[in-house]
C-alpha cells in the first residue's frame, strides 16, 4: 500500500510543479471530495429514503436545492480558488513542500489531530461572533438561509465568513508547515465532518454515536433549527467548547424536553 501510494504521489510531483499541485491540486481534491459527500443528501431528500433518520420532517425544494448548488461553485472558483493560488507563497514560506518521501503516519495523524483541535478552537470563537447582531444580520444569515440543512449547505455561506471561519482551517498547517499529503488528508476530514454534520440525517453509522465529543448532526441540526440569538452550539467538530462555555444549554434542555414527550429529536 505504501509503495502504491508512493509510485502514485511520484507520477503527481513528476508531472506537475509544486504551484499547480498545491493550489489547482487542493481545489480539484476540495471540489471532488466536497460534492461527492454531499450530494447524497439531496437525493435523501428527493426520495425519501432513510426518512426515519431525518432529523426534521420539512425538506427542501429543488428550486432551493440548485440555488444552493450554482452559488456555491460561484463561490468556490471566485473566492476559494483565488484564495489558494495567493496563499500558495505563505504557505511555501511556512514550509509546505510535496516532495518524497511521504511523511511517516504518527506525523501525518499527529498533525491531523492537532489541526481538529486548534481548528475547532478558533471556529468556535468566530461563529459565536458571528451571531452577534450586525454580523448575523450582514455575514452570517447567508448560511441560515437553509433552517433545514443538507449536506451542501455547509459551505453556503457569505465570502466575508468563508475568510472568517476558514482561518481556523488553514492555521494549523500554516504554523506546521505540513507535506502537501497531510494538507489534503486534513481537508478532506475538515470536509467530510462538515457535510456530516450538515446532512439532516442521524445514522445509526454517524461518527457522534462512537467517538467521545463528536457533535454530529444532531447536535448541529439544532443550531440552525432556532433563533440566532438562542441558537448555541457553535463548534464546528466537538462539544467540549460549547459544553465549557454553556452555549449548549438550551440544546440539551430541549432534548430532554422532546424525549419526555414522546418525541423524536
Amino acid at each position: 500500500m505504501a509503495s502504491l501510494l508512493e509510485s502514485g504521489w511520484q507520477y503527481l510531483t513528476t508531472n506537475f510543479s509544486d504551484f499547480q499541485l498545491a493550489t489547482f491540486g487542493t481545489f480539484i481534491i476540495h471540489e471532488s471530495v466536497f460534492f461527492l459527500s454531499g450530494i447524497p443528501s439531496i437525493f435523501l431528500e428527493r426520495s425519501g429514503l432513510f426518512s426515519e433518520y431525518k432529523i426534521q420532517k420539512k425538506v427542501n425544494t429543488p428550486a432551493a436545492q440548485w440555488r444552493c448548488i450554482v452559488k456555491l461553485v460561484l463561490y468556490h472558483v471566485f473566492v476559494n480558488l483565488p484564495i489558494m493560488v495567493l496563499s500558495y507563497p505563505a504557505f511555501r514560506y511556512m514550509g509546505l513542500k510535496s516532495s518524497l518521501p511521504l511523511p511517516p503516519w504518527p506525523v501525518v495523524l499527529s498533525q491531523v489531530i492537532f489541526y481538529f483541535i486548534l481548528e475547532d478552537f478558533v471556529f468556535y470563537w468566530g461563529h459565536r461572533m458571528l451571531h452577534t447582531k450586525w454580523l448575523y444580520q450582514h455575514v452570517h444569515s447567508v448560511h441560515h438561509e437553509y433552517a433545514t440543512p443538507f449536506g451542501l449547505t455547509s459551505e453556503y455561506a457569505h465570502p466575508a465568513e468563508i475568510l472568517m471561519l476558514g482561518f481556523g482551517t488553514v492555521l494549523g498547517p500554516a504554523l506546521t508547515g505540513p507535506h502537501l499529503f497531510t494538507l489534503w488528508l486534513w481537508m478532506s476530514l475538515r470536509v467530510i465532518e462538515t457535510v456530516e454534520a450538515h446532512s439532516g440525517y442521524d445514522f445509526p453509522w454517524s461518527p457522534s454515536k462512537f467517538l467521545p465529543l463528536y457533535g454530529g448532526a444532531e447536535f448541529h441540526d439544532f443550531h440552525h433549527r432556532v433563533l440566532y440569538t438562542q441558537s448555541g452550539n457553535y463548534s464546528s467538530t466537538f462539544t467540549y467548547m460549547d459544553w465549557l462555555f454553556g452555549t449548549d444549554r438550551d440544546y440539551w434542555k430541549q432534548k430532554a424536553l422532546e424525549g419526555k414527550n414522546g418525541k423524536d429529536f
